[in-house]
């Protein structure tokens, strides 16, 4: 992992998900396909709950990829102290929250162009999040974010007293 606390983004999936993936990692399918609904675009682990910690490495490897992103939509009760806005590389990422546990972070690239990420949860075991973020990047899935997490035995964590 680099030095930098940048997410290593990994394309074309699912191959090269199979390469050892730790927290800070983000899984990109770059081809996505015609037909988005119920489809997850990526997945991504983040070290921690801390957003604002998180969200800007994430923002500038996805950028590199895809262009600028603008919004980026999140689970109000999976992160601690989220913003309304971030300044990510001289940009503003405006960040809304929606309080409906569906453990996915919806990235909008310009007007209308979305990509939804599957949020593993940093408590995560490796392997069980080498393989949630390799069914989310299938091509062919439409499994909503939480089964996978409970078919991969990832899950959300207790919360924390």
């Amino acid at each position: 992992m680099p030095e930098s606390g940048s997410p290593r983004v990994t394309r074309l999936l699912p191959d090269t998900v199979h390469q050892a993936v730790q927290p800070g990692t983000a899984v990109v399918r770059l081809e996505t396909t015609h037909d988005r609904r119920g489809v997850l675009d990526g997945a991504w682990w983040p070290r921690s709950r801390d957003i604002a910690a998180e969200l800007p490495a994430l923002i500038t490897a996805l950028t590199e990829h895809l262009g600028p992103v603008t919004r980026v939509g999140l689970d109000a009760g999976a992160w601690e102290g989220l913003p309304t806005r971030l300044a990510i590389d001289d940009r503003v990422v405006h960040i809304d929250s929606f309080p409906v546990g569906d453990d996915t972070v919806l990235i909008t690239r310009g007007d209308q162009d979305h990509f939804s990420l599957l949020a593993v949860p940093p408590h995560a075991r490796p392997d069980a999040a080498r393989a949630a973020m390799a069914e989310a990047v299938r091509a062919d899935n439409v499994t909503r974010a939480e089964q996978i997490l409970i078919d991969t035995g990832t899950g959300r964590a207790a919360p924390e007293t």
